[in-house]
């Protein structure tokens, strides 16, 4: 009886590794893919470590990407700058097809909103910053209807997080009374810049938007310090995409002393 279970059990987990080899082998539709990734053995908890720590770098590397490549482009190529949407979606979805690269496409799915509200906002509408946060939700309905469904939970979950960073610093430009400054930097040339983003500082440098700045840094820490206890890798997208804005905000702050 016993050997006759042991041979059950071997039979069912070899045609399970097959099934599984001829998956990897070949692009198959995404719906497919999750469901056939669900019979795989579980990972070594040191492979799902290293794994989350890659998404959380991924996540910080993403949030920043933008300011450095986006921006530019964006300015001078805005509708270029759209169309490139379709490329990361286009490649995201060619990711998820294989087992492989299935969670990189995934959270290039959730990078692609980002790109493409960030294309829409900064290409046409930086003149005023009450359309900013609007604008950067445009995907927020998507990714709840993912979510509501169980699908693509690391890009979505990057994508909130991101979102969510840019709530909280467009809420201390609210509270500090630095919308003025961004309307005027927009409008301005290089060397009238330069005099806006010290105004804005002296704004900052108060004990008001000193107070606010902790207030909202330490909420951002606490909201990405916390999510990083959980195991789960869309958590660590969310946290590195949460904690990132710190870094992302910390670079404004020096080029504005710079300036």
């Amino acid at each position: 009886m016993i050997n006759n279970t042991l041979t059950s059990y071997t039979t069912a987990t070899s045609s399970i590794e097959t099934d599984l080899d001829t998956i990897a082998n070949q692009p198959i539709g995404i719906n497919e893919l999750e469901s056939s990734l669900s019979l795989s053995p579980s990972l070594p908890t040191t492979k799902i470590a290293k794994q989350s720590w890659l998404v959380f770098a991924a996540a910080v590397f993403l949030v920043s990407v933008p300011v450095f490549i986006e921006a530019p482009l964006v300015r001078s190529l805005p509708t270029i700058s759209v169309v490139i949407t379709g490329f990361w979606i286009w490649l995201s979805l060619r990711l998820m097809s294989r087992p492989q690269t299935y969670l990189w496409g995934d959270l290039l799915l959730g990078f692609s909103w980002s790109w493409l509200t960030g294309a829409i906002y900064w290409g046409w509408l930086r003149w005023e910053p009450l359309f900013h946060l609007p604008i950067e939700a445009i995907g927020l309905p998507f990714a709840i209807w993912c979510l509501s469904r169980n699908w693509g939970k690391v890009g979505n979950w990057f994508y909130l997080g991101s979102l969510f960073g840019t709530a909280l610093t467009d809420l201390y430009f609210y509270l500090v009374d630095l919308m003025p400054y961004w309307r005027q930097i927009m409008r301005s040339d290089a060397d009238g810049a330069s005099q806006i983003l010290k105004n804005a500082l002296f704004q900052v440098q108060t004990p008001w938007g000193e107070s606010w700045a902790m207030v909202l840094a330490l909420a951002l820490l606490t909201v990405g310090l916390a999510t990083l206890g959980k195991q789960e890798r869309h958590w660590y997208a969310f946290s590195g995409a949460v904690l990132s804005t710190i870094l992302v905000d910390s670079l404004f702050l020096v080029a504005a002393i710079l300036a």
